[in-house]
């Protein structure tokens, strides 16, 4: 079954060209003009993915992704914002609040699959492995669950990803670029500065039970997970 992907775009040109270009994919496309509309399609069948626009007649796109956050049934669905806005604050401002990436127009049609087949992958449970404890932080890559001491947390698919990454690779550092190529994939159109946004959200989840302290900072090297001080 083809992956369904929710466009928010008020620009209808654009919007069209997008839903053509995704249709030539193999993607089904809906779509959706202003924030309301946006909103009142986040109903069963769930989009997969939501490519979604800055500004919109009547709301942002950083208040809808606040509002798919809030849900239990959306908060996982991952999210591409498609905007003018390219300034290094606004990109940062959007990953932090939830988005799983950001794309500046103007853009390729090149960029945007691949960076679309890039999220969706990451959102994707990870292939059928053993389930992975650290010191009673658990992920199961089969349920795409984490646990800590038994209780559940909540993290996007780059986190669990990244979680996952870390976990069956302890003891290494790696630089923001290796990140990127093991987290991301090779030949995706992803900022070093991504890599860093990701920590922070990751490190926030795991930080009620203290295993945050277990994603550490090598300074001028990168990042590496570890069970030592």
């Amino acid at each position: 079954m083809s992956k369904r992907i929710l466009v928010v775009e008020d620009e209808a040109p654009i919007r069209e060209m997008l839903c053509f270009v995704l249709e030539q994919k193999g993607y089904t496309t809906v779509e959706a003009e202003d924030y309301d509309t946006a909103v009142s399609m986040l109903k069963e069948p769930f989009p997969d993915l939501i490519l979604l626009d800055w500004m919109l007649p009547g709301g942002t796109g950083i208040n809808f992704i606040k509002h798919l956050k809030r849900d239990e049934m959306t908060r996982n669905i991952p999210v591409v914002m498609l905007t003018a806005r390219g300034e290094e604050e606004d990109k940062v401002k959007g990953l932090e609040v939830g988005a799983d990436d950001y794309i500046t127009k103007p853009f390729s049609p090149k960029e945007l699959i691949a960076r679309l087949k890039a999220v969706i992958r990451r959102a994707s449970p990870t292939s059928t492995e053993e389930a992975i404890d650290v010191r009673g932080l658990r992920l199961d890559p089969v349920s795409h669950r984490v646990t800590a001491n038994d209780q559940p947390l909540d993290m996007g698919p780059t986190e669990f990803k990244m979680l996952h990454f870390f976990m069956t690779h302890q003891e290494r550092v790696y630089s923001r670029e290796q990140l990127l190529n093991h987290v991301w994939g090779t030949n995706v159109y992803v900022e070093d500065r991504t890599v860093d946004v990701h920590i922070r959200r990751l490190r926030k989840a795991l930080e009620a039970s203290e295993h945050h302290k277990l994603v550490q900072t090598v300074r001028g090297a990168g990042y590496r997970f570890s069970t030592k001080a």
